[in-house]
């Protein structure tokens, strides 16, 4: 089986199709893959990282709307597409699977020339561009949240890693909380914003550490590489403090918390529920309320709870968070219905259901390209928009 997968630019795109690559191995370890990517994206460091081939083509951004900047868009895309067709053909590609991104139009383009079985994969609950015209192409479209409104769609979640789906926080508690330097017999907060930090949370996290003391709260804080370059320890009167620059571990990170307060990607809300670690979320305040959608199901379950970007304070933590960190009874049931809301097998499933498109036992019937789509012209080219 040769596999081509095209998600790149940011994690939310990379992550979910390397989840997808390990699965499709464990599946059948002879599986050749290759994933297509740009320069410009994580992707020139992740896929490597992991084992894989990446193919690369010209990055070709979309506009967030259907407005005249797309007349720009076909002579960008002819190179891309190209290039995309030469990694498909020396690939001898039987399917493509697609996570949005700059990659997956010119991917799914040039399989669709092919006659290669296109498969959609959108996280969001607001679809980007890129995989509205991939699912014109296909009826083999899955979607990691359960509302998003796209042609074809059935729900599947999100493919995560088997560090995150394997994860059991109890039984890793006071070891992961001692890895970081933490005490196990506090209740801990982990903080982290996008990949790079956020800059609301952070400020408004550092402002609360006397707070976080004066109520025996100790908190681990990723601040993101651009805010610092070392960990430190801000630890006051034996109630620890570490704030640290990034975290390569994030099961341990998960496993060490109670609660995690944090953006509301949709990477962050599926890893969040697969491990049974309740969000206090701080959506980032970009384009038309994506995280926000992201975490509503998982706020409204039980399984967290949700404050607007502008509206995060000192007082709100000291209010509501700090309160609910110290009340065990409430984090353990909050812990409940996150998990409820959990899909660990997504990798799995999706894995299955592309082996047997790649077989030929789901046939692609003939799509055609409909002029318009139902008159609605927004669209949402979603890099940049899930961030951990």
């Amino acid at each position: 089986m040769r596999v081509a997968l095209a998600g790149g630019g940011t994690a939310g795109h990379i992550e979910p199709a390397l989840s997808l690559a390990d699965a499709l191995r464990r599946i059948d370890p002879t599986t050749e893959i290759l994933c297509l990517g740009t320069e410009r994206g994580l992707e020139t460091r992740l896929v490597p990282m992991r084992g894989y081939e990446l193919g690369l083509i010209p990055a070709v951004p979309l506009p967030r709307k259907l407005t005249p900047q797309l007349l720009s868009v076909p002579g960008k895309l002819a190179g891309a597409l190209s290039a995309a067709g030469d990694h498909l053909d020396r690939l001898q590609a039987d399917v493509i699977v697609g996570f949005g991104g700059y990659v997956a139009t010119p991917g799914y383009l040039a399989a669709r020339r092919r006659r290669i079985p296109i498969v959609v994969h959108e996280a969001n609950p607001l679809p980007g561009l890129a995989n509205r015209l991939g699912a014109r192409m296909t009826e083999h479209v899955y979607t990691g949240h359960p509302h998003t409104q796209i042609r074809h769609g059935r729900f599947i979640g999100i493919p995560l890693r088997q560090q995150i789906t394997t994860l059991d926080r109890l039984a890793m508690g006071d070891k992961a909380r001692a890895y970081f330097g933490l005490r196990s017999d506090l209740p801990t907060l982990l903080i982290f914003g996008g990949s790079q930090g956020a800059q609301r949370i952070n400020e408004t996290a550092f402002a609360a550490r006397d707070a976080f003391r004066d109520h025996g709260v100790q908190v681990l804080h990723v601040v993101g590489p651009k805010n610092a370059d070392e960990p430190q320890d801000l630890t006051q009167d034996g109630i620890p403090y570490v704030a640290v620059p990034y975290v390569d571990r994030m099961d341990m990170a998960y496993a060490a918390a109670d609660i995690a307060m944090c953006r509301s990607g949709a990477m962050t809300c599926a890893e969040l529920t697969a491990v049974g670690l309740p969000g206090a979320f701080v959506p980032l305040a970009i384009g038309n309320g994506e995280q926000a959608l992201n975490a509503e199901p998982i706020v409204q379950a039980g399984g967290g709870l949700m404050v607007n970007n502008a509206e995060i304070s000192v007082e709100w933590i000291t209010g509501r968070l700090i309160p609910l960190l110290t009340d065990t009874d409430r984090v353990v049931a909050m812990s409940e219905a996150a998990a409820r809301m959990g899909r660990r097998d997504a990798d799995m499933e999706l894995a299955r259901e592309v082996a047997a498109i790649a077989r030929g036992d789901r046939p692609s019937p003939e799509i055609p390209v409909p002029e318009d789509d139902n008159g609605d012209d927004t669209y949402y080219d979603d890099d940049g928009k899930d961030a951990r």
